[in-house]
């Protein structure tokens, strides 16, 4: 039961984050599991059949929210459907001994993009409003759905950035979009790994702790994609998924590594994280404080121009 429950609370904190960034509930969720000694096609097979109650919740709320480009939905969550049902059925005929450390290395290298793109990395608009064209959306697509099936994530954290990328969508409808169009990956992905694994190759109460926590903060995500800091939550995320990750690594029969060299590469990356943390809340002070000076300036320069001159209204108080 404490494990339920513990699922639940992870798939609550995945969703946030994921509704906030449009990424990061699939590998989240999937370290998790990982960490709990599950064996990686599982885990993968077990999240995302979660993810098709989550994505669905959190789609239905991210349009409610006028936060989905429905086009751009079309155009990259068929390909992906494609990608995600291939990397499925891929990952499922791996052995245990080649997928954990298979699965572990692709997590952590989304986790450091994650950590770099959030801490260093601005987001781009100034194509705003042009089309995404379907040659760009399509190829897109099918990577980020067979590597979302391999790794047991990376829908968003591929998707999302290259979009952003691209400068032509808004943040906020980038990861409703994004996001929505998860549904159709996280159903392929299932249908795939229902044919690799069968019917008892998921466990069905961790996905249904995974799905109740999901659905509890999926709508709660939709609302807060508009005022949660971006940088500051993306450098959390990807440090978290990096320590994880390279825990599981260090620990893994794949790596024979001592426990001086675990404990002095947990230090580092800690203080790496640490450093990315502080760094990325700097970064959002100063951008929020360019355009609140603008406003300001703008502010008092009309001012300036409605107000009358004081030194010709007010008498002279000198002698």
């Amino acid at each position: 039961m404490k494990t339920l429950i513990l699922l639940a609370l992870a798939g609550l904190g995945a969703q946030l984050v994921d509704g906030s960034l449009g990424m990061a509930y699939g590998v989240t969720s999937t370290t998790l599991l990982l960490a709990f000694g599950t064996n990686p096609a599982a885990a993968s097979a077990t999240v995302h059949l979660a993810e098709i109650g989550t994505t669905l919740a959190s789609g239905v709320s991210h349009w409610r929210f006028g936060n989905v480009d429905w086009k751009v939905v079309a155009k990259i969550g068929f390909p992906g459907a494609v990608g995600s049902f291939a990397g499925a059925t891929a990952l499922s005929n791996l052995s245990t001994d080649v997928a954990k450390p298979v699965m572990a290395l692709i997590l952590l290298s989304l986790g450091i993009y994650l950590l770099g793109r959030f801490t260093f990395l601005g987001l781009p608009t100034g194509h705003l409003g042009k089309p995404l064209r379907k040659r760009f959306l399509t190829p897109l697509g099918i990577v980020a759905g067979f590597l979302d099936a391999t790794g047991g994530g990376g829908w968003g954290p591929v998707g999302t950035p290259a979009i952003l990328a691209s400068g032509r969508l808004e943040p906020r409808k980038v990861i409703g979009s994004i996001d929505t169009s998860e549904f159709l990956v996280a159903l392929a992905a299932s249908l795939g790994f229902l044919v690799g694994l069968g019917s008892e190759g998921v466990d069905y109460k961790w996905a249904a702790a995974l799905l109740v926590g999901g659905l509890i903060a999926a709508p709660f995500a939709a609302w807060l994609v508009r005022h949660v800091p971006p940088r500051i939550l993306g450098s959390a995320v990807g440090g978290l998924i990096v320590l994880t990750n390279v825990r599981s690594l260090l620990r893994s029969d794949w790596l024979e590594v001592g426990d001086g060299t675990q404990w002095t590469a947990y230090g580092l990356i800690y203080a790496t994280w640490a450093a990315a943390l502080v760094h990325s809340f700097k970064e959002h002070r100063r951008s929020a404080q360019v355009p609140a000076a603008a406003d300001a300036a703008a502010s008092e320069a009309g001012a300036d121009k409605g107000a009358p001159d004081s030194r010709r209204t007010e008498p002279s108080t000198s002698a």
